[in-house]
């Protein structure tokens, strides 16, 4: 017996109409892609094609050697910006959820989130913001690339959450809320738990408030997050923590601030890392000065080093401005040389 494949499409969106809630986003009241899409495989709904656009994309491969907060670490250990997007879509995931909003499309903004990021993490970001005219955004080339670089054709509820991931942004979905949330209690619990393996700080340094309202574990701490965004938007359209969780929690990401994100410590490659990104953006700038126009040029390279991993600017950077030995040679050759003469 046939099976008609639109059926499970069918069911599954049908499905989302009895049991979302009611100002959930519905894969079937989609406002669309730019262009229309051929569907060769119908089983999926519109935002798990999303979804699987980018996940098997080229920039969601490659964040997976993009710093977090730890320069090109070789501690397997520490999280880097594919780790970090992981554990973002298991927050938002858990959220949407429990307040019966799509899971689906709350999946695919949180993977694509990041995906314009540029190496060396927020360092990177920060001197390309001040080498490219108009400055450097990351959500902003994030969604560059979904619509540009990569042309994935999502839909614009998609769009608009990797647009607005970043606080200061009003999302237009209740799952892209849900993903602003999930981005920042991520990190800061991610943080922590490397910032502590890295010696930096340890559990106890932090501020005693915030230790006895989340408790001192990271499990406690996180689980308190997620609970009281879920306790607090159950039934509403409006995502939002309780006035005093977020004021814990604002307080932990200052805290982090002050003694991680801007410590000398966990500062002291960042000069290096600055130099990198500041070089190639010079050197391809000039490479290109005679083929395009000074807008055109900036976008370029733009693109091109923001869509590297750490390993492969500092490669890029070795192989252009590191000098080479004419010979790989070695003297072994003497070595032994020497130890047959000796024996002779």
């Amino acid at each position: 017996m046939g099976i008609n494949l639109q059926n499970i499409k069918n069911e599954i969106e049908e499905k989302e109409y009895k049991i979302l809630a009611p100002y959930a986003t519905k894969s079937r009241d989609t406002k669309g892609r730019k262009r229309v899409r051929i569907d060769d495989y119908p089983v999926r709904t519109e935002f798990q094609i999303d979804r699987d656009k980018i996940l098997h994309s080229k920039s969601f491969r490659r964040l997976k050697h993009k710093t977090q907060v730890f320069l090109a670490p070789y501690n397997d250990h520490f999280r880097t910006r594919l780790t970090h997007t992981l554990e973002v879509s298991q927050i938002a995931r858990t959220i949407s959820r429990a307040l019966r909003l799509n899971e689906d499309l709350t999946e695919a903004i949180s993977l694509g989130h990041d995906i314009g990021h540029t190496p060396f993490g927020h360092c990177g970001e920060g001197i390309l913001n001040e080498l490219l005219p108009g400055g450097f955004f990351h959500n902003i080339q994030s969604v560059r690339v979904v619509e540009v670089l990569e042309d994935m054709n999502l839909c614009e509820e998609t769009v608009d959450g990797i647009l607005t991931h970043s606080w200061g942004y009003k999302p237009k979905t209740p799952e892209a809320k849900v993903v602003q949330y999930a981005d920042k209690i991520a990190y800061i619990n991610h943080d922590i738990e490397d910032s502590v393996r890295a010696g930096v700080i340890s559990e106890k340094d932090l501020p005693k408030d915030c230790l006895e309202y989340f408790s001192g574990t990271q499990s406690d701490r996180l689980g308190k997050m997620i609970n009281d965004i879920i306790i607090n938007s159950f039934d509403t359209p409006e995502i939002s923590m309780s006035e005093e969780g977020w004021f814990y929690v604002k307080k932990l990401r200052e805290w982090m601030f002050q003694h991680v994100y801007l410590d000398p410590v966990t500062k002291a490659e960042e000069k290096k890392a600055r130099n990198i990104v500041k070089s190639l953006y010079e050197y391809y700038t000039e490479k290109l000065v005679n083929c395009c126009s000074k807008d055109e040029i900036a976008q370029i390279v733009c693109d091109y080093i923001s869509g590297m991993s750490d390993q492969y600017a500092i490669r890029r950077y070795l192989d252009l401005f590191i000098p080479k030995p004419l010979s790989d040679d070695t003297n072994d050759e003497t070595l032994f040389k020497r130890i047959a003469d000796k024996i002779h």
